[in-house]
């Protein structure tokens, strides 16, 4: 007979939480402790440390309010990412304006100067990369709100294609149409290459 992993180990896949803290709401918390840090980072990323404080708080009030509707049948695997990164997601998108001021802010920031001879290989690499992430902004501004998205739940979020559906509400046919279209105007802008896919280790739990 097969024993599921998680009667052995005592840990409750998301769905079973939070089918769980429909009956015991404070159960929920073990979600956000799972969860909390990866929506952070995703939402700093995109809007800033300060507005992702109270984006992250808001995105774990809504999914709680909306646990009665979260259907693991249409879900992705076991995992609530894709329902919560959705959720954070819609958050964004009423800061639209806040966003492209982001990356157009940084997009203007000027590379850190260097004084200290012995680093100087150090240094030219901070520059460098400091010049790719202002070039990187200036294109993520320019892209339409829907195609940066899915960009950036893949990039950022680390989700995978039927993940970024579920957590879009779209088919993953469209995923991939706005992902491959925003790549390639990444590329344009940047002169061939995408910084964006190069998914840090820090980016994931």
């Amino acid at each position: 007979m097969t024993v599921d992993p998680g009667v052995c180990t005592g840990v409750d896949g998301d769905a079973s939480v939070i089918a769980r803290s429909r009956d015991e709401p404070e159960t929920f918390a073990v979600l956000f402790d799972r969860h909390a840090d990866a929506v952070h980072r995703y939402l700093a990323r995109r809007l800033g440390d300060e507005p992702a404080d109270d984006l992250m708080a808001e995105t774990f009030t809504t999914a709680f309010q909306q646990r009665y509707r979260y259907d693991p049948v249409r879900a992705t695997g076991d995992s609530a990412r894709p329902w919560l990164f959705g959720i954070a997601t819609n958050l964004v998108g009423r800061h639209r304006r806040a966003e492209a001021r982001r990356f157009k802010t940084l997009a203007r920031l000027p590379a850190p100067a260097d004084h200290e001879e012995p680093l100087a290989d150090r240094a030219a690499a901070r520059v460098g990369a400091q010049a790719v992430r202002r070039e990187l902004a200036a294109a993520l501004a320019a892209l339409p709100a829907r195609h940066r998205d899915v960009l950036l739940l893949v990039a950022w979020g680390g989700l995978g294609y039927e993940e970024v559906a579920h957590a879009l509400g779209v088919p993953i046919g469209t995923v991939r149409s706005r992902l491959h279209r925003a790549r390639g105007k990444l590329r344009d802008a940047l002169g061939g290459s995408d910084p964006t896919t190069l998914r840090e280790a820090s980016d994931h739990d």
